[in-house]
């Protein structure tokens, strides 16, 4: 666990996978939950958790873009659709910021 917190990348990759999960909870879960059983308590709970864990994923790809001095088309843009596809951020850490982090060291 101390590897994500040795860089900025790290902190990123844990982001991601910690947004991609909030998010297939609240997909596959929450909403299911909300919307099918009437049962509403997850959805005002996971909601505003996976928003901050997104807000926070975006903004932390923009600032290792800039100081990994990532080419927009290249790369940032892929990491930044990831978190809104399920499961679109295991695969961008899989793909792109892993081996960008075990590069760096």
């Amino acid at each position: 666990m101390n590897r994500f917190f040795n860089s900025n990348i790290g902190r990123l990759r844990l982001l991601a996978i910690l947004e991609g999960l909030s998010l297939l909870l609240l997909v596959f879960v929450s909403v299911p939950l909300k919307y099918v059983f009437g049962i509403p308590q997850l959805s005002s709970i996971l909601g505003p958790v996976h928003g901050i864990l997104f807000l926070l994923f975006v903004f932390n790809t923009i600032s290792v873009g800039t100081e990994y001095e990532w080419k927009f088309r290249q790369t940032t843009w892929k990491v930044l659709l990831a978190c809104l596809i399920p499961f679109g951020t295991f695969y961008v850490d899989r793909k792109i910021l892993k081996p960008i982090h075990k590069r760096i060291g």
